[in-house]
């Protein structure tokens, strides 16, 4: 793994896709390269101090400090489960890090109560970003995980205003997990994150069920990413559909978001709808990719003078697609219009997160595998 840093590398834009023409007022972007040679690099944190933390599906932890040093942090994944789709997915710092130096991750794992499975862990990160140790292992346990295939493991993080932690999961390729509340599969979880616990306004917080008490919603198929609108405490996932749709769905306490491919029995029929009209208040999509499909994931709601007309965007990487999609949803949740990132548009390959952090840039994962990932500082350029 090598460090770029370079304060003037810019990728030279391609043109951009059909239909990517943004709106006027939108800032031209520059496109530095942070840290090179990663392999599928999966998510990307930043600390208060600006430290930048980022993962990789195979395992590993990397640290970026401020002054450009990149470390390798030192953490046990001895038992991590990384197949197919699943590994080291989601991370998270938790709101009094600076304090408690404390952060989450999920990823699959081989001693799971039944065998392999998906689990929250927590950890402390030491004070100088040299190492990582597991405190609460597991946070949160019997996320189930498709043992041949790793195929719809999730999995995202992601914390509110008040400093409740959701969980994006998948519904592990099995046809019932999502429709199942007694499943962890194919949900929003919303938890305490000091003791994993479901929390006393959850909707299913009266259930004798530990796993139910967790759920904040549910029939998803496979939750990539969870954007937290800046403006207030409003969710938003993003989800792999089959070949027919992909979708954003804004998030209500006890939503049914209709995916239900096991309706005429256990198998998993892939030519439904993402959201089943048959299913009694199914709750639509905002937003739906129709086909061919993009393979949306991660989300970041992007906000600031500096950002133009990209300022309050919904802003989503994409896999298949191989770009940034930029939503603009009014204060409802309805689409108000879309177009892609021009700078990204087909230069980087696969983009599997973005996340907005402190100091305003846009940082963005690629997960193009073989050691060819990076990691991108994304800064508008001033008008």
């Amino acid at each position: 793994m090598a460090a770029v840093l370079c304060a003037g590398c810019t990728t030279a834009p391609a043109g951009p896709s059909p239909g990517a023409t943004p709106p006027a007022g939108v800032p031209a972007l520059r496109v530095d390269v942070v840290v090179d040679g990663l392999d599928h690099a999966w998510d990307v944190v930043q600390a208060s101090d600006g430290t930048l933390l980022v993962d990789e599906r195979p395992g590993g932890l990397t640290a970026v400090l401020p002054d450009g040093t990149v470390r390798a942090v030192d953490a046990d994944f001895a038992d991590l489960f990384a197949r197919g789709e699943t590994g080291l997915m989601g991370l998270a710092l938790d709101p009094a890090f600076d304090d408690n130096r404390r952060f989450y991750s999920c990823q699959g794992v081989t001693d799971g109560a039944d065998g392999p499975e998906i689990q929250v862990v927590a950890w402390s990160m030491a004070p100088d970003w040299s190492s990582a140790t597991r405190t609460d292992d597991p946070l949160v346990a019997g996320i189930p995980v498709n043992q041949g295939s790793g195929r719809h493991g999730g999995c995202r993080l992601q914390f509110d205003t008040q400093g409740a932690l959701y969980i994006g999961t998948g519904d592990n390729a099995l046809g019932t997990n999502p429709q199942d509340l007694a499943s962890l599969a194919g949900k929003v979880l919303r938890v305490d994150p000091r003791t994993g616990e479901g929390l006393p306004d959850n909707p299913f917080a009266d259930a004798d069920d530990d796993a139910t008490r967790r759920i904040w919603t549910y029939g998803h198929r496979n939750v990539q990413g969870l954007g937290l609108r800046p403006d207030g405490n409003e969710i938003y996932s993003v989800e792999h559909g089959p070949d027919r749709d992909d979708e954003v769905n804004h998030l209500r306490a006890g939503a049914n978001y209709g995916w239900d491919p096991s309706a005429d029995g256990d198998g998993y029929d892939e030519s439904v709808p993402m959201t089943d009209p048959s299913i009694p208040d199914a709750v639509e999509a905002v937003w739906s990719s129709g086909s061919p499909t993009i393979a949306p994931s991660g989300a970041t709601f992007v906000e600031g003078s500096d950002w133009g007309a990209y300022d309050g965007t919904l802003l989503i990487g994409l896999l298949k697609g191989q770009g940034v999609l930029a939503l603009r949803l009014d204060d409802e949740g309805t689409l108000v219009e879309q177009f892609r990132l021009p700078e990204l548009d087909g230069t980087e390959g696969r983009i599997r997160s973005v996340r907005q952090t402190r100091d305003g840039a846009l940082y963005v994962t690629t997960d193009n595998g073989g050691g060819a990932d990076r990691l991108l500082r994304i800064t508008p350029l001033r008008r």
